[in-house]
């Protein structure tokens, strides 16, 4: 059932096998049997309503119609053979043969000739002339190559000899130590002595501003406090000093020739 409803095409009104060229005008009779099946047709349920009309019309009005439609034998026989098989009825069909017309071939144009291949073509000479004028004869440009360096091949060379591998070991290179500058110990005594110049200075000030007085008393102590400290840094360096000479004194007059002299007895 699936198979004819997938075949049903719409055919236009006056044409396919029905429908002859002339108008077709059915008898009296043909026309009250149409108008019963068409009365049937109305009663049939509509789960039956997919079935297709000729499968309910009976044989003998199929065949009346037929023969109303000046239909022709193959014609005949051909839809005869659709009832009877079932299929959907087709809707052009050829007065003497089923084969659909051949649609006509689409006319192209003749193919163009080749040209004669001439199996003995030798190819032409150019002339000098053509030669001479393109690029074949012009020389390239020297590009110099990159100048080595002298010095990294002389390295190479002594690498070779000495280890016999061109590889230059790379040492790791130690970072200069830096020396810390050393800053000499500042001298106490001539900080002393600048101390002291310091305050003579800011009294001689107070005394040009008449508050002298006020500041006299604490300067002179402390230029006398820096005076003594002064004192006892003279006596220690000179008492480092005479034993500096006391140790050093005989061995300078042994170089000289004249240390103590013992009498031999």
């Amino acid at each position: 059932m699936s198979s004819q409803q997938g075949r049903r095409v719409d055919v236009q009104k006056g044409t396919g096998v029905w429908h002859s060229p002339g108008t077709t005008s059915y008898s009296q009779e043909t026309q009250e049997l149409l108008k019963g099946i068409y009365a049937f047709r109305k009663k049939i349920p509509v789960n039956l309503k997919h079935f297709t009309t000729y499968a309910i019309l009976p044989l003998d009005a199929t065949s009346v119609m037929m023969q109303e439609c000046r239909l022709t034998n193959f014609q005949k026989r051909h839809l005869m053979d659709c009832i009877k098989r079932g299929d959907a009825l087709p809707i052009h069909c050829n007065p003497t043969s089923s084969k659909q017309p051949e649609l006509a071939k689409p006319t192209s144009s003749p193919p163009k000739p080749c040209p004669p291949v001439s199996l003995l073509a030798r190819p032409h000479l150019r002339p000098a002339k053509v030669c001479q004028a393109g690029d074949a004869y012009t020389r390239d440009k020297f590009k110099p190559k990159a100048t080595r360096d002298l010095e990294r091949e002389k390295q190479r060379l002594q690498n070779i000899l000495a280890t016999g591998n061109d590889k230059e070991e790379h040492k790791p290179q130690q970072k200069p130590v830096q020396k810390k500058e050393e800053i000499p110990e500042p001298d106490r005594f001539e900080e002393l002595v600048n101390e002291i110049q310091e305050r003579k200075e800011f009294l001689e000030e107070m005394v040009a501003l008449g508050q002298d007085k006020k500041y006299r008393e604490i300067i002179l102590t402390e230029i006398s406090q820096k005076l003594r400290e002064m004192e006892i840094i003279d006596k220690n360096r000179n008492k480092e000093a005479r034993e500096a000479v006391a140790t050093n004194l005989p061995q300078l007059l042994e170089g000289t020739g004249n240390g103590p002299r013992y009498h031999q007895k």
